[in-house]
């Protein structure tokens, strides 16, 4: 994905608390608390600090999230990552040095959002 297939972008230093709905890709590498949904890609960049409930097509993990993840096709928590909660997906790599600290249910078919 190059850069310019990113529809929005939330930088470092940036902080924000609600609901984000989009379409296509977003990356965030500031903090967020809430919640996250979309069909598309969610990028969480090294300096992001993301805590609440996910609802993605997918998501790359670079930064730190507390909550938990429920994604349609896939989740990647590379080198950096760190992952503390609940992860719902048919499709899940953990790079080496990655963490994940939680639970994990990989389901063929779409997860059920509690």
């Amino acid at each position: 994905m190059a850069k310019d297939d990113i529809n929005a972008f939330m930088g470092a230093g940036t902080f924000f608390t609600g609901k984000l709905s989009f379409q296509g890709a977003v990356r965030i590498d500031g903090e967020f608390v809430g919640e996250i949904e979309s069909d598309g890609i969610l990028m969480l960049g090294k300096d992001s600090k993301i805590e609440g409930t996910v609802n993605v097509g997918e998501m790359n993990l670079s930064g730190s999230f507390t909550g938990d993840v429920f994604a349609k096709r896939n989740v990647t928590i590379h080198r950096d990552g760190v992952l503390k909660g609940k992860v719902q997906c048919p499709s899940l790599v953990v790079e080496d040095g990655g963490i994940l600290d939680g639970t994990i249910q990989m389901l063929k078919k779409e997860p059920e959002v509690q």
